[in-house]
């Protein structure tokens, strides 16, 4: 598809009856923000001339250094489907840069973009295939989320059961019409729960992508009634929310990660990029799983992964090499969730990958047996490791890392470790129902 230029965006604007635009960006967090302009201020947001106070956005900057502007990126160019023909409304994703004409390297598309440019001077592009599942929960009467589900369906189920199957034709017609390639669209396995599944496509445009996915899908199940939550494990006792990655590398228009006549057909590209994916897993986590709620989806027992090591058989792994092989040949990573900002956890994950590239690192064999039958003895036995099991675990892992904190930048990896730290002394210090019902009456 062609790249689309700033002249390709005033002439289509004007086509396409476009009143307002809505300049998007997001926060450290992966936090979708809105700066909204009327048709009329289009060329001055095409020029960079569109300042916004830095100082306002979570992890930006402080407020004696506030002034930021804002470039949009013409490829982004996008009509909401749902809103009236009639003074539509439009997109454009932004860079942010200094009032000195730098980038903003706490900027999270800028920290992506820089990992990317060292993986071109390597000779690779990056694509990634993400699958993010959501819940769809009913609202009460005062329009407030609740957690409860709307059906009572599983894995792959239909109508009548899943009631949320209109809301998820919406969303896939609607992604389609903003330009989307949808793969699959089913039930998942917990009630409530639904993954949309979208082609892969380079790093870059994947992560425009997911932020513009959860704002797709928010938007539609709110006009059906429904509240659609990305949180990793909303609900006890059932399947959390997962985002696993397809990631493969391509290099001079074929893909490095096959070679038709190694073990498995993976390159030693592949498996270096296996090894450092999984040398760096503990310190990638949070990043891929940034809030309290992420490690209570990242336990036995759910389908998600909590042993780090690598299979092309089984999915209790960390990383899964799916069947496919030539063109679609590529390493599934388990761990993320939707909760993460996807312009970091890619960033992180090519990182740790380009780490394994560069030092050669090899992953130890496949694991093609259930490791979570394994005993623990069994496990050290082979040399299998797990993430972490807190945010406070994922955090001193993150702080001990050069080679993340160095993908993140000096500026995004404080301003993340001070919130996140902050988040878990706030969750520390609470008294939670649990323990008032297993203590109160006992002690």
């Amino acid at each position: 598809m062609a790249q689309l230029t700033n002249d390709d965006v005033r002439h289509l604007a004007k086509e396409l009856g476009v009143k307002f635009i809505r300049l998007q960006f997001t926060d450290i967090f992966g936090v979708l923000k809105n700066v909204s302009i009327t048709v009329e201020q289009l060329d001055k947001a095409l020029n960079g001339e569109l300042m916004f106070d830095g100082s306002s956005i979570e992890g930006f900057v402080r407020i004696e250094e506030s002034d930021m502007y804002l470039r949009p990126d013409p490829a982004t160019f996008v009509v909401f489907p749902w809103r009236p023909r009639d003074g539509a409304v439009a997109r454009l994703i932004c860079d942010i840069y200094n009032a000195d004409g730098t980038p903003f390297i706490g900027d999270p598309r800028y920290v992506l973009k820089r990992v990317i440019a060292e993986a071109r001077e390597m000779g690779f592009t990056m694509n990634v295939g993400p699958e993010a599942e959501f819940f769809l929960f009913h609202v009460d009467s005062d329009g407030r989320p609740t957690t409860i589900t709307h059906d009572r369906a599983g894995y792959f189920d239909l109508t009548p059961v899943d009631l949320g199957e209109d809301a998820r034709r919406d969303m896939v017609l609607t992604l389609e019409q903003m330009g989307f390639e949808i793969e699959a669209s089913h039930h998942e396995v917990a009630p409530g729960q639904h993954e949309i599944d979208f082609k892969y496509a380079d790093a870059l445009d994947t992560a425009d992508k997911v932020v513009t996915f959860k704002f797709v899908v928010r938007t539609i199940a709110q006009r059906h009634g429904l509240h659609a939550s990305f949180m990793p494990k909303p609900i006890f006792g059932i399947a959390g929310s997962g985002m696993h990655l397809n990631q493969s590398l391509m290099k001079n228009g074929e893909n490095a990660f096959y070679d038709p006549q190694a073990p498995l057909q993976l390159s030693d590209t592949a498996l270096y990029y296996i090894g450092g994916l999984m040398k760096h897993a503990r310190a990638i986590a949070a990043i891929t799983n940034p809030t309290v709620n992420s490690y209570k989806r990242l336990v036995s027992g759910y389908e998600a992964p909590v042993y780090i090591a690598w299979s092309s058989r089984n999915r209790s792994p960390l990383i899964r090499i799916p069947a496919k092989r030539g063109q679609s040949t590529r390493i599934e990573l388990r761990s993320p969730d939707p909760s993460c900002n996807p312009y970091l956890a890619l960033a992180v994950c090519l990182a740790a990958g380009l780490d394994g590239i560069k030092n050669r690192i090899l992953p130890p064999p496949p694991c093609d047996c259930n490791i979570y039958e394994m005993s623990a003895r069994e496990r050290e036995e082979r040399g299998i490791g797990c993430l972490p099991e807190s945010l406070k675990e994922a955090l001193d892992e993150l702080e001990r890392d050069e080679v993340i904190k160095e993908a993140l930048g000096p500026h995004v990896f404080s301003r993340f470790m001070e919130a996140k730290r902050i988040e878990w002394d706030r969750y520390r210090v609470q008294v939670h129902p649990w323990e008032i019902e297993e203590y109160l009456t006992k002690y």
